[in-house]
């Protein structure tokens, strides 16, 4: 008995050996092949996802349906939801800083004391005069601010109680040449919308992007559910789409929230384009991550991206004529009084958004955007062009004893030495403090459960710091900005700058292009 069982037991041995061996001459063969096997499963094993997993939604072609590993969900206080509330301001303000890629001082058409409608010109780029950026709403010139070097920050509209618009032509984008439709883009103001990837700029008109990627939602800590925007605006996103088709060489991918079966009916019923569904923690509803997973950026090409609320104002525009900055905005955060969501344009007072809604204990700073990849607001600040989101959180200025050692109040984190996994539903109220100084910066395997990208940041990141180009673009950093190595940063162990160490990166790649 005991030799038939020290058989049987080499046999399996055999066996398994054999298969695993097959099973690694597949995949090694799919590779060969530019078989994606992170859509395919050519192995000889199942799957544990395959079997247990999340189902895609009904509405989901199974083949385009992505159950994303690793990331890690932040819940905090302060969610903003209920009915939308009026958020309309007095002022409100363009900022040449919210567009990547032009000159600090740009060309000003404008002065102080000039009226403005909503859509007129403002400033363009001395390089490329041809692409306008225009006023998010009409009134009056009141303010041009400037900040180090006498870059030009703000440039301050006292907006009419009665808001008027320029009035564009229509053009028909299924007859229009793509020509026609990139210079009328330019000059109406819309071509600032978009962004280019590799480094995340103002798109090149010169360039024909590979494919073009809009998000249509997010999973961002106490980022706003986009439905809100999508309201009575089905006609506006077919639009965006057919005019957003005609200038790739490509297609246009619809990134899906894949979490639900619910998907709204503006997306659903949206032709022209193709939609991929997304399941997993954030990041799952970046772009970046969805680029990666659909149709990765090459070597020698380009992407464009645009936001959901960019293309809706795109497709107003198509159908109407009419620049219409309108948008939802949430005001959200344990800081507030009342998290809420308000409806106002590009560019509000944040002042006044705010005002009498701030919380009179502890120190509170405001975000532009989440707590991960945010910006913090400056004093009397405006809202940037491509936030729908303004996050109050308390200032991390009250030092801890051993807070470390004794980690006494519930804070979000992803060591399990913190008792929070136990509460995977818990929703904490976070402040600003790091919790740690600054130390070694050393491998740990943290990153890489944060970025559900076939990406090694930690060593990407150690490429830049070390300023090897050549290393840097093998290991992927045309395929990241800010905000997919946000999370990565939350759970950095050394304390360590990520966002602004990629940006310096990515800068220094775009001078050598």
């Amino acid at each position: 008995m005991l030799l038939a069982a020290l058989l049987m037991i080499a046999v399996v041995l055999i066996l398994a050996s054999v298969l695993s061996v097959s099973d690694n001459l597949i995949q090694i063969e799919a590779k060969k092949q530019g078989i994606d096997t992170r859509k395919n499963n050519l192995s000889i094993f199942p799957n544990f996802s395959d079997l247990f997993g999340k189902k895609p939604p009904k509405a989901a072609d199974p083949s385009r349906f992505h159950n994303l590993k690793g990331g890690h969900n932040i819940k905090l206080v302060g969610v903003a939801d209920g009915p939308i509330e009026n958020g309309h301001t007095s002022r409100y303000a363009l900022k040449p800083t919210d567009f990547r890629g032009i000159a600090p001082i740009p060309k000003l058409e404008v002065a102080v004391g000039d009226s403005v409608k909503a859509g007129d010109v403002v400033f363009y780029d001395k390089l490329s005069p041809e692409i306008k950026h225009v006023a998010p709403v009409s009134g009056e010139i009141v303010e041009v601010r400037r900040a180090a070097k006498r870059a030009i920050s703000h440039i301050v509209i006292l907006a009419d109680k009665e808001q008027q618009h320029v009035q564009h032509d229509i053009i028909n984008v299924d007859t229009a040449s793509k020509e026609d439709i990139i210079a009328y883009m330019k000059a109406v103001g819309v071509w600032p919308l978009m962004n280019q990837r590799p480094f995340d700029v103002v798109p090149d008109p010169a360039q024909t992007p590979d494919n073009i990627f809009i998000s249509t939602f997010s999973t961002a800590p106490l980022a706003p559910d986009y439905s809100v925007m999508l309201d009575g605006r089905a006609a506006d996103l077919q639009e965006a789409v057919d005019c957003l088709s005609r200038l790739t060489s490509g297609k246009v991918y619809l990134g899906v929230d894949g979490r639900t079966d619910e998907v709204h009916s503006a997306i659903a019923n949206v032709s022209g384009a193709e939609k991929h569904y997304f399941n997993g923690k954030h990041p799952a509803g970046n772009v970046g991550v969805q680029i990666h997973h659909i149709a990765p950026i090459k070597n020698t090409g380009c992407v464009w991206t645009m936001s959901l609320e960019n293309a809706l104002i795109l497709g107003r525009l198509m159908n109407t004529g009419v620049y219409d900055t309108s948008k939802v905005v949430a005001l959200a955060g344990a800081q507030f009084e009342q998290p809420k969501l308000v409806k106002t344009y590009a560019g509000a007072s944040l002042k006044e958004l705010t005002q009498g809604n701030i919380k009179a204990e502890g120190t509170t700073r405001l975000i532009q955007g989440d707590v991960l990849a945010g910006q913090t607001a400056v004093e009397d600040d405006f809202l940037s062009s491509g936030s729908n989101q303004i996050t109050s959180i308390k200032e991390g200025d009250q030092y801890e004893l051993f807070g470390w050692l004794l980690p006494i109040t519930p804070r979000p984190s992803i060591s399990k030495t913190m008792p929070g996994f136990l509460m995977p539903g818990h929703q904490y109220e976070a402040d600003t403090n790091t919790h740690g100084e600054k130390r070694a910066f050393v491998v740990t395997g943290q990153y890489e459960k944060m970025l559900p990208m076939d990406i090694y940041p930690q060593h990407l990141l150690k490429a830049i710091m070390a300023g090897d180009i050549e290393r840097m673009e093998g290991l992927g950093i045309n395929e990241l900005s800010e905000e997919d190595i946000a999370l990565a940063e939350f759970s950095c162990t050394s304390k360590m700058p990520l966002q602004q160490i990629l940006r310096e990166g990515l800068d220094m790649m775009r001078e050598q292009a």
